[in-house]
């Protein structure tokens, strides 16, 4: 059994993991038997560096099989040097005091795609860009990028989501920094942090599994630590292997391989004991052996292989399956061993083995940016919940964001995401408005939420002017709830009434009218119950249909009468066990309308941090997903684990004309910060989806 250590980044704190539990296989304190794995002679080596000293090595792929790679080396104060796949010094570019460097590939830059090189530069404790063209390397960098810690490793991820080139840095005091790259408007590259983690001691080097998506880093006296690449998940922290498994003292260099089905491999320095360790990325990490490695002609094995690199594409004889680079801190170079001498000592014939697999594919679900996003909520934790759109129908700019903070109160955005005012209310956990509510014989704006301090429903007043909120309610509207959270407002065509719907924590779901009590005070009064087999939350209301939309969380998508007589008759839009696309919980639900009863419902797929599209009228067929990638051009990051969110199809302002969606997002990141709500335009989306617009 291995027990793991969950990080959340949720609240906003750097994430620390502490180990727990060790390998219960092992006799604690006694090292598992190893399966020893006679050693492997390297079929060649790179020239001692320039300096005398060396870090890390790695393969710069042509991008064609006819053409031969290079090895680049960060060698100390001799910066960056470049070799043949014959060893030879091919040239070199100063980079500080280079310790580590990586290589990504396909990076927007201008309108060219590029090879960057990410090195590590100790002189200034900094993250260095460069650009691999034309068989040399030239910085590419804006700035040297700088990390305020003292780093010792570094490795890239390609998001498959967006695409976006991460980077990841790990340090002597057990830091973990990811940044991710991008081109500058003026040509160069940068690079933006995303998040920062951590374990209690020093990591020696990190290597991500694109398949897999994880990071794997060497925590060099506690063992080889998995977790998510994804800034956008659960860190979801596991030791691989540990000294009480099947490492001596100490964990050095790793390497993923991935060769195909049956050869995805991880390789590890186990450099106490002087040897490699293989293991099974196929089958959760499982151990396969441990071996030695040589230099070519040479008697004795390398006592402590340093950082390795992998590559399934090497072309040549030497290397039919690829080959490893393992760093040799003595000899001052990089050994360049067959992956096919590997796979003969493990016993893994060629036959069990598909041809090598590129890096993972790139996901078929469609991809929009944010273009704005709101202040964090002040609350930790998850705190942030259900946004509510008013747009102003004579000035587009002036349109607002009532937002919940379900630990505290009420907030009210501009369109930009700027604070205008916050209300300290209770727990009020969803929100909803309509416009044209007659109030003392004005037409106000009236904010309806579901507060979880009273276990009521709170009612105010928008002061669409100041952008301010005023408690409107006739003393407390009790739901009779034990705890109330799901809400929605409804505005029947049919007789003109307002109404809204609430759902607790059970299975419950009760509609209220709003009416006016006199003396400037709104009042609600039951009018239906309705009741569900499990959980429900989201919602959203066709008023011109009479049509309520409502999310059972682990089931469906539900529609059914919104008029108080509409009984409990319902019909499953969608189903979670029918559409692949769509993963539990069901939570936020909007509605996008394109006028005369057409237009889209968009619904938070919370399981796969994506958003469903669905037809509103006719059978309301499926039209396709979407994800919400960040933007680190602008430092606004993607949206994950969405509870609720709004749509609107009117003018918003600048960048905003043909309406928005507003949406929680779980996870801020790029920095960590508390939560916070982020603002997509519909253009995007329906550009991305093939989707209409509706027109300012």
């Amino acid at each position: 059994m291995r027990v793991m250590q969950k990080g959340h980044m949720k609240n906003g704190w750097v994430t620390s993991f502490v180990l727990v539990a060790v390998l219960a296989s092992s006799t604690p304190g006694v090292l598992a038997a190893v399966q020893q794995i006679p050693g492997l002679e390297a079929k060649g080596e790179t020239v001692a560096t320039a300096s005398a000293e060396i870090g890390s090595a790695a393969f710069i792929k042509s991008g064609s099989r006819t053409v031969e790679p290079r090895i680049v080396a960060a060698t100390a104060l001799g910066g960056l040097e470049l070799y043949s796949l014959a060893g030879k010094r091919i040239g070199s570019v100063p980079a500080g005091e280079a310790v580590a460097v990586d290589v990504g590939y396909d990076v927007a830059l201008g309108s060219e795609r590029a090879t960057v090189v990410a090195a590590i530069d100790t002189t200034t404790q900094s993250l260095r860009l460069f650009r691999f063209a034309d068989d040399q390397l030239q910085e590419a960098g804006a700035r040297p990028i700088p990390l305020g810690f003292a780093a010792e490793g570094i490795c890239t991820y390609r998001h498959p989501l967006d695409g976006g080139l991460h980077v990841f840095i790990v340090g002597d005091g057990g830091e973990v920094e990811q940044q991710i790259v991008y081109g500058t408007e003026d040509g160069k590259l940068d690079a933006r942090q995303v998040r920062r983690i951590g374990v209690p001691s020093p990591l020696k080097q990190c290597v991500v599994d694109p398949v897999g998506g994880h990071v794997y880093a060497a925590e060099e006296t506690v063992g080889i630590w998995r977790f998510s690449a994804d800034p956008e998940s659960d860190v979801a922290a596991a030791l691989v292997d540990s000294p009480r498994g099947h490492i001596d003292e100490e964990v050095g260099g790793l390497a993923v391989y991935d060769g195909g089905s049956g050869r995805r491999w991880l390789l590890a320095s186990n450099a106490s004991a002087g040897t490699l360790n293989v293991y099974d990325l196929e089958n959760d990490a499982a151990y396969l052996g441990s071996m030695s490695v040589s230099g070519q002609g040479a008697e004795a094995p390398i006592d402590e292989p340093g950082p390795l690199y992998a590559s399934a594409v090497v072309p040549g004889k030497r290397f039919p399956q690829g080959a490893l680079l393992v760093v040799d801190e003595d000899d001052a170079n990089a050994k360049l061993v067959s992956i096919a001498s590997v796979a003969t000592a493990l016993g893994v014939s060629r036959s069990s083995a598909d041809a090598a697999t590129p890096e993972a594919a790139a996901s078929s679900v469609a991809v929009v940016m944010p273009v704005a996003e709101t202040e964090p909520v002040a609350s930790f934790g998850d705190a942030a919940d259900d946004p509510a759109i008013w747009a102003d129908p004579t000035d587009p700019e002036k349109s607002l964001i009532v937002a919940t903070d379900k630990k505290g109160g009420m907030y009210v955005y501009d369109m930009q995401g700027q604070v205008r005012h916050f209300l300290p209310d209770g727990k009020v956990n969803n929100v909803d408005l309509r416009s044209g509510f007659r109030l003392g014989g004005e037409e106000i704006t009236l904010v309806t939420a579901t507060n979880r301090t009273r276990k009521s429903i709170s009612i105010y007043r928008l002061d669409t002017a100041e952008g301010k909120l005023v408690d409107v309610a006739d003393g407390l509207q009790s739901t009779g709830m034990h705890d109330p959270y799901g809400l929605c407002m409804y505005r029947s065509a049919r007789d003109g009434g307002t109404y809204v719907f609430v759902n607790g924590d059970d299975v419950a779901k009760k509609q209220w009218r709003l009416v006016d009590a006199g003396d400037g005070r709104v009042r609600a009064e039951l009018v239906r119950e309705l009741s569900f087999d499990s959980q429900t939350e989201g919602c959203v209301a066709d008023d011109d249909a009479g049509i309520l939309f409502v999310d059972e969380e682990d089931v469906a998508l539900w529609a059914l009468s919104a008029e108080p007589d509409g009984g409990d008759a319902k019909t499953a839009i969608d189903r979670v066990e029918d559409n692949p696309a769509i993963r539990d919980d069901l939570e936020g639900v909007g509605l996008y309308d394109l006028g005369n009863g057409r237009g889209y419902l968009v619904v938070s797929s919370q399981g796969n941090d994506t958003y469903a599209v669905y037809r509103r009228e006719g059978r309301r067929e499926y039209l396709g997903s979407f994800a919400v990638a960040g933007d680190p051009q602008r430092g606004i990051d993607g949206i994950s684990e969405t509870d609720g969110l709004d749509i609107s199809s009117a003018n918003l302002g600048p960048g905003l004309e043909h309406g928005a969606m507003v949406a929680q997002d779980g996870r801020n990141v790029m920095p960590v910060q508390n939560q916070n709500y982020k603002i997509v335009p519909w253009q995007a989306i329906a550009e991305a989806l093939k989707l209409e617009m509706r027109q300012p």
